[in-house]
């Protein structure tokens, strides 16, 4: 078979009358080198792995397990808003219970049935204001003109059960932080940049991994556009409230992806925001009818350019 020609699909008019060469582009990955251009028409290039000096360091935040302490007193307090004792007894061993570190998430007691609604209102804000591990929610009581309280561990919120509390997954919450960290120094800017380079890698793909091994989701990242995949690429990325140095500590297990050149800044990076891409391409396997006429049509593409037609390349992706 016959390879297909320019004239096959339509190309047929060239800026220079030079019979010109053919090769190989992309043998190699690393025979497509992409640079990033930014809107201020510096090429991108990455040129530094170190983190900058910061002044500010991250405030360790302290959480306070709410079981580490007793609840008499306020076991005795309810005692008096309760039905009957044994809702106390219930309620304090419930408690127990969940101190003890025992997975309760799908248990519950109910309170004695009772029809005054303004004991079941005073009863649920009493255990919402000085209880809040717990959940409580009003269901059906043995007859129609009565109602059960009935008392959860709150899993959505910070039961305080540390190591025995079931898996995210198992809960449905979201498996990462999207936002970053809620202690962010003001004179920071709320966005750090960073340079990223990779080689035969997606942008997408790179960002994930990165992602996955800071704890946040893909989301977070911004950048101005993709790059392609066989090639080694360098680009501008930023990620809401992230340090630095965490990133630079990434460096030493990523393979095939660097991070550096980082700086603060007030604003995300979106896409388009850029003035294109410097490439430097190798061609291998080159034929031409001589050298001389290798250099005549490099010099002509340098002075004249060339028509932007999509080209073979793309072409054969839509056969």
């Amino acid at each position: 078979m016959n390879p297909i020609e320019e004239s096959d699909v339509g190309i047929s008019c060239f800026i220079s009358q030079l019979p010109g060469f053919r090769g190989i582009l992309k043998q190699r990955y690393s025979d497509f080198i992409v640079n990033e251009v930014d809107l201020e028409g510096n090429v991108v290039h990455l040129t530094s792995l170190d983190a900058p000096q910061e002044v500010h360091e991250e405030k360790e935040v302290k959480v306070t397990n709410p079981l580490d302490r007793s609840y008499a007193n306020e076991i005795e307090y309810f005692r008096s808003l309760a039905t009957c004792d044994s809702d106390a007894d219930k309620l304090k061993s419930f408690i127990d219970k969940i101190s003890s570190g025992a997975d309760v998430s799908d248990e519950h007691i109910l309170l004695t049935p009772s029809s005054d609604k303004s004991r079941r209102t005073e009863i649920h804000n009493f255990i919402k204001e000085k209880m809040r591990f717990l959940v409580t929610d009003t269901v059906d009581g043995p007859d129609n003109s009565s109602k059960c309280i009935r008392v959860r561990l709150n899993v959505g919120g910070n039961s305080g059960r540390g190591k025995n509390s079931r898996k995210r997954k198992d809960r449905g919450e979201k498996p990462y932080d999207s936002r970053g960290s809620d202690h962010w120094p003001q004179e920071l800017g709320k966005f750090l940049r960073f340079h990223l380079y990779k080689e035969n890698k997606d942008t997408q793909d790179a960002l994930g991994l990165i992602a996955k091994m800071l704890g946040i989701q893909p989301r977070s990242f911004g950048f101005a556009g993709t790059k392609d995949k066989r090639s080694v690429s360098t680009q501008r990325v930023t990620v809401f409230k992230q340090r630095a140095n965490k990133l630079a500590a990434l460096n030493e297990k990523l393979i095939g992806i660097k991070v550096g050149d980082f700086c603060y800044a007030n604003e995300g990076l979106l896409l388009g925001q850029l003035y294109g891409n410097r490439f430097t391409i190798t061609l291998r396997g080159v034929i031409a009818e001589s050298d001389d006429i290798i250099k005549a049509s490099a010099a002509a593409l340098g002075k004249n350019g060339f028509i932007n037609y999509f080209g073979l390349q793309v072409l054969y992706f839509c056969f």
